[in-house]
């Protein structure tokens, strides 16, 4: 049992039980209440044990997630808390982190999801939002360490290596590319490792999982009163990472008017909190990252080209997995290591036939994806030694279907069409009466399997679908994809 305290609050007593199982296999120490004014009653007692986290559920009868908030917030400032939720609409997240909230857990959620929220706002009170199921906690483990830490040795990613030890030397803007799953947070830790920073604070922020009309306010902070909500004045990330490095995921995400202060902070070095009435001056070293062509993104006119060669002093580009197949025995016994400790669980080793799967499959999803795929398969397999048989989505085999999804593929002569995306999920064009399914129908199921597919991560969702954020949202209430399936 760790010192950390966690405290649960939640007025169902299955929930509560679940969670307090959950959370207590982590190794915390756990308390409980049952409702809102018990849980402001324990925070606001200062004779009792400190709280690190707390567990909110946001609908409760008498005093919900909101007001708890509220009530609490005054006194505990920098107090970790994620919200629970059954409801992921953009209004929920919205009201949750103007109230104050570092993180919020759809409900019913896994034992992984709930540990690593748990622990990401130990180390840190950023916003999570969307958080991938494995990489955060292993990758957590490879950070700080410099470029020693990094795995592989292939001519790609060496030549990657060597531009980033270049730039840590020198107090300059780093723009990092590559594909998602690359692994560049991971160089951009290594960077600042390795920096004269090393001793100053790295701030990670995912622009694209931020709400937007929440980027501002999370990035350079706000006045109490400055919008409805905002019962407290709060830092921004730029403060956070003051005398240190500031790290910019996806920035190609952020909207043109925050890209505009942007431009401005890092010219001048300094940045004006909504609300307030002076700037500040911050002394912060940037590195950004995106997934994205920014030239293109500059031609389309969604990113400012000043602000474009501001952020692009000095490119890194971060190779994909597949063109760097021979670090992937490395990378996979790096990861089976991790996962052993991280889980508990004895040391798996991998067949022959496994290992040329792995180092023959591309990757789409990159060292992420090849993180979770091992995951999976170490908690799924009942030996000590992972068949190709642990591993049936890089296989082509389609994973277990819901029976009534089963039971709506039947053939009726004509031409039943299944569309099989690379991870195992199907979506069938004729429903069960033997006619092709609506267009409303076909779109939901075809959201449904994005989400799916990258993990929930909303940005990504909405650019892979060629639709805007505040689209997908809508349309992922619209259809009840919010809801637990």
């Amino acid at each position: 049992m760790t010192h950390e305290r966690v405290l649960i609050v939640e007025d169902e007593l299955t929930q509560i039980t679940l969670l307090e199982g959950v959370i207590a296999r982590a190794g915390f120490t756990v308390e409980k209440a049952m409702s809102g004014a018990e849980a402001v009653k324990r925070l606001l007692d200062r004779t009792l044990p400190k709280i690190d986290v707390v567990l909110l559920d946001l609908v409760m009868p008498g005093m919900d997630g909101i007001e708890v908030l509220e009530a609490i917030r005054p006194k505990h400032p920098d107090l970790p808390v994620v919200m629970l939720t059954a409801h992921s609409s953009i209004n929920t997240v919205v009201d949750a982190m103007r109230a104050g909230a570092n993180d919020f857990i759809v409900k019913p959620a896994s034992a992984e999801r709930i540990r690593t929220a748990i622990e990401a706002s130990l180390k840190t009170s950023s916003f999570v939002g969307e958080i991938a199921p494995v990489s955060g906690q292993m990758t957590g483990k490879m950070q700080g360490h410099g470029f020693e830490s990094l795995v592989g040795t292939s001519p790609g990613m060496q030549r990657s290596v060597t531009l980033a030890k270049k730039a840590a030397s020198a107090n300059i803007p780093v723009l990092i590319e590559g594909e998602s799953g690359v692994g560049k947070e991971v160089f951009a830790r290594a960077i600042h490792s390795a920096s004269d920073r090393r001793s100053t604070p790295f701030v990670a922020v995912n622009c694209g999982a931020i709400p937007e009309n929440l980027v501002e306010s999370i990035l350079f902070g706000h006045e109490k009163g400055a919008f409805t909500g905002a019962t407290e004045r709060r830092v921004g990330k730029f403060q956070e990472a003051n005398g240190g490095t500031l790290f910019l995921d996806e920035v190609g995400e952020l909207p043109l008017d925050v890209q505009v202060k942007l431009l401005r902070a890092i010219q001048e070095k300094e940045i004006d909190p909504v609300g307030g009435k002076q700037s500040i001056r911050v002394d912060i070293r940037i590195i950004s990252a995106t997934n994205r062509n920014l030239s293109d993104r500059v031609a389309e006119g969604a990113f400012r080209e000043d602000l474009y060669y501001r952020l692009n002093v000095f490119p890194v580009l971060l190779p994909p997995l597949r063109d760097r197949r021979s670090d992937i025995p490395a990378l996979t016994e790096h990861f089976l290591a991790q996962i052993s400790e991280m889980e508990g669980v004895s040391r798996r080793r991998i067949s022959a036939d496994v290992l040329q799967l792995l180092s023959s499959y591309d990757w789409p999803g990159n060292i992420r994806q090849l993180q979770n795929a091992l995951f999976r398969a170490v908690i799924l397999s009942e030996g000590e030694v992972l068949t190709q048989g642990d591993f049936p989505h890089l296989l082509g085999q389609p994973l277990p279907m819901p029976a009534q999804a089963l039971e709506a593929r039947p053939n009726h002569g004509g031409a039943n069409v299944e569309i099989m995306p690379q991870g195992g999920a199907i979506l069938v064009l004729h429903g069960s009466d033997g006619h092709v399914r609506s267009l409303s129908e076909l779109e939901a199921e075809i959201i449904r399997l994005t989400l799916l597919k990258y993990d929930g991560r909303m940005a990504e969702v909405a650019r892979r679908l060629g639709i805007g954020r505040s689209t997908l949202y809508r349309k992922v209430a619209e259809y009840g994809l919010d809801q637990p399936s």
